[in-house]
């Protein structure tokens, strides 16, 4: 539990003392996020604040993450290294799409196919070396089983199995980078969901099958669950920490180095823990804005120009009703929290209900 605590003590110091410094360094090389022409004219006062600011989030949770280690003289484990990986990776992509904007001094980045080329690439790697190198017990970091609370259903053959996690990561990385367009949105939603999954995991970690001498019948199958719970409160904390200078009126915005890393990390985080379906609960805010962009264009194709929302994703719907931008933050962090604490009820009621 202590290695726990001090990983996300540490990300969000790191996160807090880190952030303005990024402001400065950025600020002075006139490193701005370049606002859409379409989107509600109150954003165009945000052109020029510094973005790109994921880069303090990825690095304090790497930080966070192996100090916790050396101080607690512990090794990685494999599954808290995958999940470093793929949140660093992802982030690098998100990066270069951040710096395509910058370059070209316009809101639109990498193209939709070098960036989705990209995500399954990243995604794919992580799938096959997750669905490999089995433990002791013969238990690998993913399972190719379908997943709600824990494994169930038959196991998919292993080609199947990595299209669906690369489909996780793509669809979660893209979900927190729609969601990510109102100052502390995205930050703050992703610091309740990181934080339901340090509790997902330290439950699973008492309850672990590989702990023998206190397992039990409804034990969990999972792999590192204590170490899984380090990286997901090490984003927890470096989210948080980021909010402090990310909240309206924004000092910088985390860019697709933030959204795109985070959105990885959920989804390697619901693949290594079996609850893969359970995120779709847990970060039920993030489905509901991409789900209004897919409504949005499906509906607009549909008939030759007719829309749903005024705007979307749905939270630019909102102010454009005349809601007022920390009004339409503070519904959607509370809309979050409901989701997160729907979601643990239901993780904890399953392992009750097993126990009759």
């Amino acid at each position: 539990m202590i290695n726990i605590l001090l990983a996300g003590g540490l990300s969000l110091l790191l996160a807090m003392v880190g952030t303005p410094m990024l402001i400065k360094f950025l600020t002075r090389r006139h490193y701005g996020q370049f606002i859409r022409e379409d989107g509600p004219t109150a954003h165009y006062v945000k052109r020029g604040t510094p973005t790109m600011g994921g880069l303090v989030i990825v690095g304090a949770v790497i930080l966070a993450y192996f100090l916790t280690h050396l101080l607690r003289w512990q090794a990685p484990t494999l599954s808290g290294m995958l999940l470093i990986g793929l949140a660093a990776s992802m982030g690098f992509l998100g990066f270069l799409d951040d710096w395509a904007k910058i370059s070209k001094e316009r809101s639109l980045g990498l193209t939709a196919r070098g960036k989705l080329i990209g995500q399954i690439a990243i995604g794919a790697i992580f799938g096959l070396v997750a669905l490999n190198f089995p433990d002791h017990r013969g238990l690998t970091p993913a399972s190719p089983a379908i997943s709600f609370l824990r494994d169930f259903g038959p196991r998919l053959p292993i080609f199947i199995a990595v299209i669906v996690i690369v489909f996780l990561v793509a669809a979660w990385s893209n979900a927190v980078n729609l969601t990510d367009g109102l100052d502390g949105l995205a930050a703050g939603s992703a610091t309740l969901v990181f934080s339901a999954y340090a509790l997902v995991n330290i439950w699973q970690f008492n309850q672990w099958c590989g702990r023998t001498s206190t397992a039990g019948p409804r034990c969990y199958e999972v792999r590192d669950p204590n170490d899984l719970a380090v990286v997901a409160i090490a984003f927890a904390g470096a989210c948080f920490g980021f909010l402090w200078w990310n909240a309206k009126p924004a000092k910088i915005f985390m860019g697709d180095t933030g959204s795109m890393a985070i959105g990885a990390a959920l989804a390697g985080l619901s693949v290594m823990t079996r609850t893969e379906i359970l995120l779709v609960i847990l970060g039920l805010l993030f489905v509901i804005e991409v789900g209004s962009v897919a409504l949005q264009v499906s509906y607009f194709k549909a008939t030759k120009g007719k829309r749903i929302f005024k705007m979307s994703p749905i939270h630019h719907h909102f102010e454009l009703l005349g809601w007022d931008e920390v009004t339409v933050v503070i519904r959607f962090w509370i809309i979050c929290g409901l989701c997160v604490a729907l979601g643990l009820g239901i993780f904890y009621a399953e392992w009750v209900v097993g126990q009759f």
